[in-house]
């Protein structure tokens, strides 16, 4: 386990990661948590207290590591870029587990199935995180509708929310 306090910080321009609001880790310290390792990995964290499973490391270079702080998780602790965080961080073992109804829903369309299970790991945790940041049921059953048509349609994550907008 680790304990630090550090900066949120957001990147203004940074590929995919644009936008994004982000604590840095660094090499010393990723390096009591997962030794000689230079991949993204799953932990356990706290910010200033308020609890947080399967938050990704994602590798920076030179041993260093962010984890994207997104805005549920902000909100939570009432902070946003330049306040300081009390982080404590260990590996996470179990990792992340898909929505169990949009798997059920996956299931009843083997087109969709058989699409979403082909892509890489973390893009159908997209789907299934954007499920699960619904709060209404409606809004679940909405977001599963919406994620398996278009997976039907052999479409991923970044075209359906693309897609989506524009719809509207």
């Amino acid at each position: 386990m680790i304990k630090y306090t550090t900066i949120l910080k957001k990147f203004r321009e940074q590929g995919e990661k644009t936008g994004w609001t982000y604590i840095e880790v660094p090499a010393e310290l990723a390096q009591q948590l997962k030794p000689n390792n230079k991949k993204s990995f799953r932990v356990k964290i706290t910010l200033d207290g308020a609890a947080f499973e399967a938050v990704a490391m994602i590798p920076m270079g030179e041993g260093a590591f962010i984890m994207a702080i997104n805005a549920t998780m902000r909100k939570s602790i009432g902070k946003q870029k330049g306040d300081s965080v009390a982080v404590t961080a260990e590996i996470d073992e179990k990792g992340y587990e898909l929505n169990a109804d949009f798997v059920a829903c996956l299931e009843d369309d083997p087109k969709a199935n058989e699409y979403f299970y082909s892509l890489p790991k973390g893009h159908q945790n997209y789907f299934s995180k954007w499920i699960d940041s619904a709060k209404a049921i409606e809004t679940k059953t909405k977001r599963i509708t919406n994620s398996i048509t278009y997976l039907s349609r052999e479409m991923g994550y970044g075209e359906m929310i693309r897609g989506l907008k524009k719809e509207i």
